[in-house]
């Protein structure tokens, strides 16, 4: 398996929060907060599903040559927690 490199990590962030705020969050619904979102930086196609490794199934069933694919939920800084803390922005 190949290790990417912290710039290589970095571009794909940027870019999947990128497609996010530009493509997907004005279509999401208010009810979707806290679901977890792939999203495939190299098209712009993504999927939604209440856990990760579904969004990830979903993408992959769809477009299997997928390589370069960011994941989040919807409304959190991060896609997990630690210490029992959300990572939800302060409002």
């Amino acid at each position: 398996m190949a290790v990417r490199s912290q710039s290589a990590r970095e571009e794909t962030a940027r870019r999947g929060g990128e497609i996010y705020e530009r493509d997907i969050k004005p279509t999401l619904a208010g009810d979707q907060h806290g679901r977890c979102l792939a999203i495939d930086v190299d098209n712009g196609d993504w999927a939604i599903a209440d856990e990760v490794l579904d969004a990830a199934a979903a993408l992959r069933a769809r477009r299997p040559e997928a390589c370069d694919v960011w994941l989040m939920r919807v409304g959190h800084r991060g896609l997990f927690s630690f210490a029992g803390r959300g990572l939800q922005p302060p409002r």
